[in-house]
């Protein structure tokens, strides 16, 4: 390769890695209307959050439009007047993709994309985007990929619109392919079929393997707490100061898809499995809240749920309210749960939300880990009892069955057998019953009395 060639070829590259890392330029599109259900039409704070996604998807905001109507245009959702307006403005502005942060139906869609001359999609659309980029484990991308494919299925017939299908009558079908058959429309969506089924099944055998840790875990008696939240909320960043997981959090949307479970000791020294799960949003798309049940069910099987609020983002009423919504959906609303106001270090004491029980910490700089860590300590500790007793040395075999059935604090060998202390539960006491001094198996709990 000579120099000019060579010269062209790099230049080439530059240009053609330049292309790539050139933020897709967007316009935000959203609909207010009374005709829309609660959670789906757009405000300012859903057009703000949204252009946070475009974002995080890699994305730049070049116009917003807001339209107000009294309900959704069948045809292309925003009123054909608005869709001129928003098309004029495209074509000054060199944009190349339109976002809506309502969802618009597959006709909707190609209605809006021959009426604006771009790209379209909707706010799910774009959070699969971000979750199909985000997610690292092979579970995670199952679950991705089976959400997208459930999303794509009823949008195929827009998809191929562009090919020239069979036509068991003639017309003006290519050369070779008139009479019966299928369409290329028809063999995609059996494909696409096909591979649901066997995305399914994939994700039933995460299940399985899910059930048999979930099974070892309650065979030990290991507590699992489990941290919920909006996204963006501080999960990631309460788990590694809890733990020091060493995950890695940063200030975006959707930073953590795939869970983490690490083990952390109580101040009592007992030991419980804590995870952190995939950020919950408005309108979060029911393909990915199905696709990820298999994750997501660990939420009914966990002991306490902390549920960390934003307490700097003057939305964290409508986000709790979100996250409240989804765990009901999931079937945890009965598990205890404990509310965890995060980042009060960016508001003065007088501004912070008010809400009995609460614990309030800044999970970065480290402040009120201790009162959650007590606050769960206590509601894991209802129902048990800490005794005091002497174990003699003949029956000390008893001392590997308390190691696993109860929190064994200290096993002191002393002249007359082995002095132990313990926290135990009603199961636990039972066993061990024959060694306590009456005034221990008597003697009530705080919260007996």
């Amino acid at each position: 390769m000579d120099v000019m060639n060579q010269n062209q070829y790099e230049n080439q590259q530059n240009q053609e890695t330049a292309d790539t890392q050139k933020a897709e330029r967007t316009v935000l599109i959203g609909l207010s209307c009374e005709g829309l259900r609660d959670f789906e039409g757009s405000d300012a704070d859903t057009m703000a959050e949204l252009e946070e996604l475009v974002r995080t998807a890699g994305g730049e905001t070049v116009l917003s439009f807001m339209q107000n109507r009294a309900a959704p245009d069948p045809r292309t959702f925003i009123g054909e007047g608005k869709a001129e307006e928003i098309a004029q403005a495209i074509r000054d502005n060199e944009i190349e993709l339109a976002v809506f942060d309502n969802e618009i139906s597959p006709s909707q869609t190609r209605a809006l994309e021959n009426a604006l001359g771009c790209r379209v999609i909707d706010r799910n659309a774009l959070i699969l985007d971000i979750f199909a980029d985000r997610a690292k484990t092979a579970e995670g991308k199952l679950q991705v990929e089976l959400a997208q494919y459930q999303y794509i299925l009823p949008r195929l017939s827009g998809m191929w619109g562009h090919l020239v299908r069979q036509n068991a009558s003639g017309g003006k079908s290519p050369i070779g392919t008139r009479g019966p058959g299928e369409t290329q429309l028809e063999t995609d969506r059996r494909h696409i079929r096909r591979k649901i089924q066997k995305l399914e099944k994939e994700i039933d055998e995460v299940k399985r393997i899910r059930a048999t840790q979930r099974k070892k875990r309650v065979d030990n008696e290991m507590k699992l707490v489990c941290i919920v939240g909006y996204t963006n909320a501080g999960k990631s960043t309460l788990l590694n100061s809890l733990t020091g997981a060493g995950i890695q959090a940063r200030d975006r949307l959707f930073d953590t898809l795939d869970p983490t479970t690490r083990a952390m000791e109580l101040p009592d020294g007992r030991r419980v499995l804590i995870s952190d799960t995939v950020g919950f949003i408005r309108n979060l798309p029911h393909h990915l809240v199905d696709a990820f049940r298999a994750t997501l069910e660990e939420l009914t099987y966990a002991d306490i749920l902390i549920h960390v609020i934003d307490a700097s983002d003057e939305q964290w009423e409508l986000q709790a309210e979100v996250v409240e919504k989804l765990i009901g959906e999931l079937g945890a609303s009965e598990t205890p749960r404990i509310t965890v106001f995060n980042k009060v270090d960016k508001l003065p004491e007088v501004m912070l939300p008010r809400q009995s029980g609460a614990v309030y910490c800044s999970a970065l700089k480290g402040m009120g880990l201790d009162a959650l860590q007590a606050r769960i300590t206590e509601i894991l500790g209802e129902g048990t009892k800490k005794v005091t007793f002497v174990l003699p040395y003949a029956d000390g075999h008893v001392l590997q069955t308390l190691y696993r059935d109860a929190n064994v604090l200290r096993a002191d060998y002393i002249a007359e057998g082995i002095e132990i202390e313990a926290v135990c539960d009603a199961k636990a006491l039972g066993r061990i019953r024959d060694y306590l001094p009456e005034s221990e198996w008597r003697k009530k709990e705080p919260w007996e009395e």
